[in-house]
């Protein structure tokens, strides 16, 4: 098993029993997601965001590679959706234990 900051394995806990609010708890009060070319802004967003996700696409994630230096996890993402399962990659910025920043890159 790779070694997985907390907050990133709590993160893919909450995506995978697709629990929104636990979600959201992983990033900071103003945290930033940029994902499909679209930019959430703060807690309450990223839960609206994640929330249309699961419902939409009922996708899971699957850590395969975590680049420490970067901050870069790698997972597959199997859902409903075109093209799934894919590997995405997870372009993260940890302070003090939470996501300040995400940016979902193919």
């Amino acid at each position: 098993m790779m070694n997985l900051p907390n907050v990133i394995q709590e993160l893919v806990k909450a995506k995978n029993s697709f629990d929104s609010a636990a979600f959201a708890e992983c990033f900071a009060e103003k945290a930033v997601v940029f994902d499909e070319g679209k930019t959430h802004t703060g807690r309450k967003e990223i839960e609206q965001w994640i929330d249309r996700s699961n419902k939409q696409h009922q996708d899971t994630l699957e850590p395969v590679d975590y680049d420490e230096k970067e901050d870069i996890l790698s997972a597959k993402v199997t859902g409903s959706f075109p093209g799934s399962p894919l590997v995405l990659k997870f372009h993260l910025k940890i302070v003090d234990g939470k996501i300040q920043n995400l940016k979902v890159t193919e």
